[in-house]
């Protein structure tokens, strides 16, 4: 039986403020859609399923994230979660400039959670608040260049 991971999905309060944030930090948007009706009630599990959604692609073609921002029902806020929640809580990017991506998620409000930590002197890496809660983890490869 064959398997390929096709993409993660965050549910996000705003659209338009997630995708400028993962779009200055270098994914690109490959794709929009509103989606609604019964066949979307039936793959999701919801009724009067109503969404826009957005596809965004990782520069290498490999990684997708799917957003979307629910029209209907309407979305339920949550605490921010924690890093040792269990369950899915954060998308990881490996960056060639881990302070140029700071820089870039700071102009959207975000900072990493404490500071940027050295390991073992192969990767930086820190973990960020991204809009609508969303743990970010960046990553920049000291090994490369």
């Amino acid at each position: 039986m064959g398997i390929a991971f096709e993409n993660i999905g965050i549910a996000v309060r705003d659209l338009e403020a997630t995708m400028a944030f993962f779009t200055d930090l270098g994914l690109t948007e490959v794709g929009r859609d509103e989606i609604s009706g019964t066949w979307a009630d039936t793959a999701v599990g919801l009724d009067g399923n109503h969404a826009k959604i957005a596809m965004l692609e990782t520069p290498d073609g490999h990684g997708h994230i799917e957003l979307f921002e629910y029209v209907h029902p309407d979305a339920i806020e949550t605490e921010p979660t924690l890093p040792n929640e269990i369950g899915m809580h954060r998308v990881a990017f490996q960056v060639d400039d881990l302070h140029e991506s700071l820089a870039i998620a700071a102009r959207h409000g975000c900072t990493p959670l404490r500071g940027v930590a050295n390991y073992q002197d192969v990767y930086l890496l820190t973990y960020l608040r991204g809009p609508s809660g969303i743990i970010v983890m960046l990553a920049q490869d000291l090994r490369k260049g």
